[in-house]
């Protein structure tokens, strides 16, 4: 499927994102899963996508591949896992091999508005708290349905937002934090249904992103405090911004703001 080239803006946050989600920070505040709900979400698309030992299931931005191989143990599907980062890539495979689920799990290198399968190899999409870092998001959508065969299944979670954000939430930090460029819950469906899905069943969580947060506050002072002890090395990071982000994410919550959606869609 042709694409236009990436632009240098649009290649710049890919680099962030992938850079940050490496990162020792990252792994310090958010552990192995990176997104709201843990593995406890994983497990609830893979139940609404009707998982079962005969699906190949293609995770998008599978990060560590901690979903991938919960997906594969769990539900006994074959999963391929892509990543734009190089070193989560190896990193899920290294976890693959060491569960015992490589013959099931494979992770590669790819860039989700790009990819290079086949038309309809697979009979499931996974995309966790990353649709909304896509800069070309109708892109990204239309090659969900390209891999996916006639009937498949896409199973979506992500961040929703309302119409305005405080400006801490308006910046290169928040997008790949995955705040600044979320949608609406109708926004994404928009994206969906031209893509050419029905994208009608909605499921709420945003009690999970609200506990999340609460989790990354307490500790960025943990992280904050064990660095001035030279206790924990994370050169370069900006704990202030950082504080200031969470604090404001925190109160969007609060406020209706920001929330949590699992979106299942069908390719018709």
């Amino acid at each position: 499927m042709a694409s236009e080239p990436t632009t240098g803006g649009e290649q710049t946050i890919k680099q962030c994102c992938a850079q940050l989600y490496e990162s020792d920070l990252v792994r310090f505040l958010l552990g192995d899963s990176f997104h709201p709900g843990g593995l406890n979400l994983t497990k609830r698309l893979g139940e609404i996508l009707q998982l079962t030992p005969e699906t190949c299931v293609l995770d998008v931005a599978c990060g560590k591949g901690t979903s991938a191989v919960f997906l594969a143990e769990h539900f006994g599907c074959h999963v391929t896992g892509i990543d734009y980062s190089e070193q989560n890539v190896v990193q899920a495979n290294a976890l693959a091999a060491a569960k015992g689920v490589f013959s099931r799990v494979r992770c590669e290198r790819a860039d989700a508005e790009r990819l290079s399968f086949m038309t309809g190899a697979f009979d499931a999409v996974i995309c966790e708290c990353a649709f909304c870092t896509f800069p070309d998001k109708a892109a990204g959508a239309s090659e969900f349905a390209r891999v996916l065969r006639p009937g498949g299944r896409l199973g979506l979670s992500d961040i929703t937002c309302g119409p305005v954000l405080p400006q801490e939430l308006d910046g290169l930090l928040a997008r790949i934090a995955c705040i600044a460029d979320a949608q609406s819950t109708e926004g994404y469906q928009a994206y969906l249904r031209a893509a050419g899905f029905d994208a009608n069943f909605v499921e709420r969580h945003d009690e999970a992103l609200g506990e999340m947060i609460r989790q990354v506050r307490g500790k960025l002072l943990g992280a904050e405090i064990l660095t001035g002890l030279e206790k924990l090395d994370l050169p370069g990071v900006d704990f202030q911004a950082a504080r200031q982000m969470a604090k404001a994410a925190h109160e969007a919550v609060e406020r209706g703001q920001l929330g949590y959606v699992l979106i299942s869609a069908i390719k018709l």
